[in-house]
C-alpha cells in the first residue's frame, strides 16, 4: 500500500499537465495558428492562439526547441524524442492568375492610351497567393505607361480575406498585335475552307509571318495547295482557286465560232481552276490541244488552236 500511495505523489505532477504529441503535418486555413495545429492531445487548450498561420500557399517548419517552448508555455506534457523532432504546418492558397492582373492593369493603361488590341505581357513573374475561395481586390498603383515602346510599371496591391494586404511591384509590356485566319480543325491539301472551318485570331506584330491571311473571306472558297495543322494561321500562298477540272478527269471540249458550234470528249491532262488553261487530249483523235476552263468539267478550245501534241 505504501509503495502505491508513493507511485500515485510522484505522478501527481504529470497529471497536470496534459500528454500531446506533435502533428507532424498539418493543414490549416485560418490566418491564426492554435495549440491544437501543432500538438494532439493539447486537450481544452487546443483552442489557445500561439502565432499567426503561414502565409496562403507557403509552410510553416517548427524545430524541437520551438515545440518544447511551446509546450512549457502552455503546460503541455511533451517533449522531444531528438533533436529531428519537427512540426510542419502548411496553409493552402491559390495563386493570382496572370489573366485577373491582366484585367486590373487593362483599364489603367487604355486611359493612358494602350492600343485596345494589345497584348499585355507580364514578363517573370512570381504569382502572390490569396487563400482558396477568398473574395479577391487587385488595384494598380502607380502605373506609368510609355505609348512608344510599350513598357509599363505599376505597383499591384492584393487583398484578400484572411491575409495581410500584399504588395507586388510589376513590370511589362503591351504588345501590338494584328487579325489573322485560323484553322479550327486540320486541313487537307486539296480541301475547300468553309466558314466553320476557321477562326479569327490576333498575333504579335512581330511574329507576323508576311502573307497570313487576315479575314476569312480571303480564305473560303479558296482550294488549300498544302494541309494546315489545327489552330494554325493560313498564308496566302498556299491558297488557289478552286479546280473546276481535275487531272485525268473526263470532260467536254467547246469550240465555237460564228454560225458554228462543236462538242467533243477529252481528258484533262492537268487540273485547272475557272479562267486557267489546261492540256486536253481529244479522246477521238488523240491530239492535245489548250483550252480555257469555263465550268466544272467544260473546257473551251480556241478556233485554230494548235495542237501541243499530235497522236
Amino acid at each position: 500500500m505504501r509503495a502505491i500511495a508513493l507511485l500515485l505523489l510522484l505522478a501527481g505532477p504529470a497529471a497536470a499537465q496534459d500528454l500531446a504529441s506533435i502533428r507532424p503535418l498539418a493543414t490549416v486555413e485560418s490566418p491564426t495558428l492554435l495549440l491544437g495545429d501543432v500538438f494532439d492531445g493539447a486537450g481544452p487548450r487546443a483552442a489557445q492562439p500561439v502565432g499567426a498561420s503561414p502565409a496562403p500557399g507557403r509552410r510553416l517548419v517548427l524545430e524541437a526547441p520551438q515545440l518544447l517552448a511551446l509546450a512549457r508555455a502552455h503546460g503541455l506534457a511533451w517533449r522531444p524524442l531528438s533533436s529531428y523532432d519537427r512540426a510542419i504546418v502548411e496553409r493552402p492558397g491559390r495563386p493570382v492568375t496572370p489573366a485577373e492582373i491582366g484585367d486590373t492593369l487593362r483599364p489603367e493603361l487604355l486611359r493612358l492610351g494602350m492600343d485596345a488590341e494589345a497584348e499585355l505581357d507580364l514578363g517573370p513573374l512570381l504569382p502572390p497567393m490569396v487563400p482558396p475561395g477568398a473574395v479577391l481586390r487587385l488595384a494598380a498603383e502607380g502605373l506609368a505607361f510609355d505609348p512608344a515602346t510599350g513598357r509599363f510599371a505599376a505597383t499591384l496591391t492584393i487583398m484578400a480575406e484572411g491575409m495581410p494586404v500584399q504588395r507586388q511591384r510589376l513590370t511589362g509590356r503591351a504588345a501590338q498585335t494584328v487579325p489573322a485566319v485560323a484553322a479550327t480543325r486540320r486541313l487537307a491539301a486539296g480541301e475547300t475552307p468553309r466558314p466553320a472551318d476557321l477562326r479569327s485570331i490576333r498575333l504579335r506584330a512581330e511574329r507576323m509571318r508576311p502573307g497570313i491571311a487576315e479575314r476569312p473571306g480571303q480564305v473560303i472558297g479558296q482550294q488549300l495547295l498544302r494541309p494546315v495543322a489545327a489552330d494554325a494561321p493560313i498564308l496566302l500562298a498556299d491558297l488557289a482557286p478552286p479546280a473546276l477540272v481535275e487531272k485525268n478527269a473526263l470532260v467536254t471540249m467547246l469550240l465555237e465560232a460564228p454560225g458554228l458550234s462543236l462538242s467533243a470528249q477529252g481528258r484533262a491532262l492537268e487540273a485547272g481552276p475557272r479562267g486557267g488553261l489546261v492540256p486536253v487530249m481529244n479522246l477521238a483523235s488523240r491530239a492535245v490541244v489548250e483550252g480555257e476552263v469555263v465550268g466544272p468539267g467544260r473546257v473551251r478550245i480556241a478556233p485554230g488552236a494548235t495542237p501541243l501534241r499530235r497522236p
